[in-house]
């Protein structure tokens, strides 16, 4: 199962995998900015019996980690992120001092490297990264075949794609990690973006201006 919440003055969709059955889930892109926020996961883990077994980073950029240091803290967790995004959050604290986030440094949280290819576990769910930068360095995204969706990050919206005008970004380079690492799944899977509405790669296919 895959529950939603959105989060921060950005509007940043935080996503919790999880098995039902294992009682064990994923926390992907923790961008609680406020008390209420942390209350609302929280709770829903609690009200499911969850026991967050990873912490999942799509990507380093300060709107999706504002919460990082907190559930870091609170869980005892490792941040699972590609090894390319560590120069991102090293400026955490930086770039959220111009954006208008309250976010310590997170240069010495603990981290494992994920990268292509790499397949986590959630009970019985099977987790696999795929790396997209263009967006930003170190971009990722988990395919999650048993609930037919992929987490997109902010590598590709409901008919748009990431921007490519920040630091590491590159526009050629994210629409050819879109074609070939996205848009090679099958028609029916969802795509849950780091921003917006759910979208399907085969509505991606026929009407996302960027890709058609």
């Amino acid at each position: 199962m895959i529950k939603q919440f959105t989060f921060n003055h950005f509007g940043v969709n935080c996503y919790v995998v999880y098995d039902e059955v294992a009682k064990q889930c994923a926390l992907v892109d923790p961008a609680m900015e406020a008390s209420y926020e942390d209350a609302q996961l929280y709770q829903f883990l609690d009200s499911k019996g969850l026991t967050p077994t990873l912490l999942l980073l799509t990507h380093a950029h300060v709107d999706h980690v504002c919460g990082l240091r907190q559930c870091c803290d609170r869980l005892g967790l490792p941040v699972t992120m590609h090894r390319d995004g560590a120069k991102l959050l090293r400026q955490t604290e930086a770039y959220g001092s111009i954006m208008g986030f309250d976010v310590p440094s997170l240069a010495d949280l603990p981290t494992v490297h994920a990268d292509e290819g790499d397949h986590f576990q959630v009970g019985d769910i099977d987790i696999e990264c795929r790396h997209v930068p263009g967006h930003c360095e170190g971009s990722l995204c988990f395919v999650i075949p048993a609930e037919t969706a992929v987490i997109t990050g902010d590598a590709l919206f409901q008919g748009s794609i990431g921007r490519t005008d920040l630091p590491g970004g590159n526009y050629p380079t994210l629409i050819s990690n879109i074609k070939e690492k996205i848009l090679t799944l099958p028609d029916d899977y969802l795509v849950l973006p780091g921003h917006g509405e759910h979208s399907t790669i085969g509505d991606e296919k026929k009407y996302n201006p960027f890709l058609v």
